[in-house]
């Protein structure tokens, strides 16, 4: 039996705020108890074996991320399912979806199976997407029954976006007769050239073209208007532009059943990052201007954007040192995710604590259907305790992969214990 004892609690699902103690046995949340309750004191005395002081501290429901890249199989040189896992668990990640742009794909039973089977020897919550085409291409539809039978639980082909409108328009017919959601990457090629840094005044100085937000906000519409028309649930991947935004924002309004999510990256830097970091700053779609990322924050806050997402994507330190064109996208972030949004938006009054949590835990898991994201009595013991009134130095990562604008910044908070399904998963050094 754990005790949790002194903590303050913040439910996301029922917005309850309060110093609580929380009661787990096994697996599960068996009472939460107003603090220095009898009942906690008989149990300190006679079955407790572990107890953790949470005194002064938050204790939350395990952090839920719904796009991860932990390069497994294929690409384990940058990451693996094994060091995604204990990289999230640090980040205070219970549940987390992997994408599919592995080698082989998410796109067959096999290694969906291999990738779930893996998740399951890690300590925490490792789910899987199932890719929208074979190989990634564009080309051929997936079966998506059969790989949703694997266990997968979204689509998508994230990395790449779904040109072809036919078959884009197939399977969000497909997905609304299965009720899953189409997560996507929204980012046209015909608008780019050199992807990975926004078309701009950045772009001018380093002597390459980048990528217009066109590319983006063209798709992000003609999306919009396939999922009105085939009442499917679709995902806008790590949102970049503030037309975007308000694409999405006014296509909610209509009743199309589109959601959102805003990467701690994308509500925190601006392209100007890239002339500060280089390549740790190229990601797709990339950083944008200062009126984005407010507009992102905006989004964040009026429920535009429901999810918080890392899209946590690993890469070797010799695939980061090359050139800024020939340097890969993407930026790790799961051991920062919640770090970044205490510091960024709770601490300079954009959004409360409990709103932030509400869009890093309850709401990807609904909108995700996953057994996650909450904090009840007969529950799943997935939790995080975290210090938010401490100053901590992000100085190294558990990650494979350090391709980081943030390692060595200093974080207003640090996450101390992360639980799931019962069992202290990670604890601060």
């Amino acid at each position: 039996m754990l005790i949790i004892k002194n903590g303050y609690l913040i439910e996301p699902e029922s917005g309850y705020e309060g110093y609580k103690d929380i009661i787990i046995d096994g697996t599960k949340i068996v009472d939460i108890v107003d603090k220095d309750c009898v009942k906690v004191e008989k149990l300190l005395q006679d079955s407790a074996n572990q107890v953790i002081d949470a005194d002064g501290k938050i204790v939350t429901a395990g952090l839920v991320d719904g796009h991860v890249h932990f390069r497994d199989p294929g690409f384990t040189y940058k990451e693996d399912i094994e060091t995604g896992a204990r990289a999230s668990a640090r980040g205070g990640f219970t549940s987390v979806v992997m994408m599919g742009n592995t080698n082989p794909h998410m796109d067959n039973v096999e290694t969906i199976k291999y990738a779930l089977d893996k998740g399951k020897e890690t300590g925490i919550n490792v789910y899987t997407c199932a890719n929208v085409t074979m190989n990634m291409e564009g080309k051929e539809q997936v079966d998506m029954e059969k790989l949703l039978d694997a266990g997968a639980v979204l689509f998508t082909d994230d990395g790449k976006p779904i040109t072809d409108e036919k078959i884009m328009e197939a399977v969000c017919k497909k997905a609304a007769a299965l009720d899953k959601v189409v997560s996507l990457h929204e980012e046209d090629p015909k608008f780019i050239t050199d992807n990975g840094i926004n078309a701009g005044a950045v772009a001018g100085k380093l002597g390459i073209t980048g990528s217009p937000r066109e590319a983006e906000i063209s798709m992000v519409k003609r999306d919009i208007e396939i999922a009105e028309r085939t009442g499917a649930k679709i995902t806008v991947q790590h949102i970049s532009a503030a037309e975007s935004v308000d694409l999405i924002r006014q296509a909610k309004k209509r009743g199309v059943k589109v959601y959102a999510e805003a990467t701690p990256h994308h509500f925190t830097l601006t392209e100007d990052a890239v002339l500060k970091h280089g390549t740790l700053a190229k990601m797709n779609p990339p950083l944008r201007l200062e009126s984005d990322r407010l507009a992102i924050i905006e989004g964040l806050k009026d429920g535009t954007i429901e999810m918080i997402a890392t899209d946590h994507a690993p890469h070797s330190k010799e695939e980061k040192d090359k050139p800024i064109k020939e340097a890969p996208s993407g930026i790790t972030g799961i051991e920062t995710s919640l770090l970044l949004g205490i510091r960024e938006i709770v601490d300079k009054g954009y959004m409360t604590l409990s709103e932030l949590l509400k869009r890093m835990t309850i709401c990807p898991a609904k909108i995700y259907g996953l057994d996650a994201g909450s904090v009840k009595v007969g529950g799943k013991a997935d939790l995080v305790i975290f210090d938010n009134k401490t100053e901590w130095v992000f100085d190294k990562t558990y990650s494979k992969a350090t391709n980081t604008p943030f390692l060595g910044e200093k974080f207003p908070a640090r996450v101390l214990y992360t639980i799931c399904c019962g069992k202290v998963v990670y604890e601060a050094d």
